[in-house]
């Protein structure tokens, strides 16, 4: 694994661990924060690893975009990867609800994190396949 793909996983085991001792002390909004950019990071890992170029993008629907063009498959629906688009930009700022119908609550912080928990297994089989 290249020295850049371990720093941007890394920074994703950070950004999961983050969230999880936010979700603990009920601090709902940079638990997402967190947990998206856990997400964002890992699957930058991948296109590091992979010399795709890196799109300055915090979407997760991009970013998944470019792998599948890549014949790159991660475990993440479609659903989920809009839910983690629709956290990036209210959760950094005051623009309102961090999600676009509710308030984040426990139950949505914690549904995040076990998506984010897949998708790093599915990172992590994607670079073990690829070494």
């Amino acid at each position: 694994m290249k020295d850049e793909t371990k720093k941007w996983l890394d920074y994703a085991d950070e950004n999961l661990r983050s969230a999880k001792l936010l979700l603990d002390n009920k601090l709902f909004n940079p638990c997402l924060q967190n947990v998206q950019q856990a997400v964002e990071k890992m699957l930058k890992a991948i296109l590091a690893e992979l010399a795709i170029k890196i799109k300055r993008t915090h979407s997760i629907n991009e970013l998944v975009a470019i792998l599948a063009e890549n014949h790159l498959n991660v475990d993440i629906t479609e659903d989920e990867q809009d839910l983690f688009d629709s956290i990036y930009l209210p959760s950094k700022y005051p623009l309102g609800s961090v999600l676009p119908d509710f308030e984040p609550d426990r139950q949505i912080c914690k549904r995040c994190i076990a998506v984010a928990e897949r998708v790093r297994s599915s990172v992590l089989g994607l670079l073990a396949r690829d070494s």
